[in-house]
């Protein structure tokens, strides 16, 4: 099982290749939006936010999300590390319910590129 602290590196893995991808990627990355990842194993959220292409988390907190973020995942440790890692894919594991995405409509279009 994955630790907070593989967690918290697997999302600031991800902010650097978010960062690094190319235009198409970066640009539909580039929202400013209130986010949330609830490690379902864990039971932490780490809050935080998505701007300028990158992922900046501000916390982790017990329990699940304390606030309604504008995009909000949730899944295990071991998912997020594996997908972070190309061992799992987004899309697969979203569409088999391992990965929850909520979102507003027109998030969940300039996002789906990602995906």
């Amino acid at each position: 099982m994955a630790t907070i602290t593989e967690c918290r590196g697997a999302l600031d893995r991800l902010s650097n290749n978010l960062a690094r991808a190319d235009e198409g990627v970066r640009g539909a990355a580039a929202l400013d939006r209130s986010l949330s990842c609830h490690i379902t194993d864990l039971d932490t959220t780490f809050t935080g936010r998505l701007a300028d292409g990158r992922i900046r988390v501000d916390s982790a907190v017990d329990g699940p999300p304390p606030a309604k973020a504008q995009i909000r995942l949730a899944m295990t440790g071991d998912d997020l590390v594996a997908m972070v890692d190309g061992e799992l894919n987004f899309a697969k594991a979203w569409a088999a319910g391992r990965v929850r995405l909520e979102a507003g409509f027109r998030d969940l279009l300039r996002l789906r590129s990602l995906l």
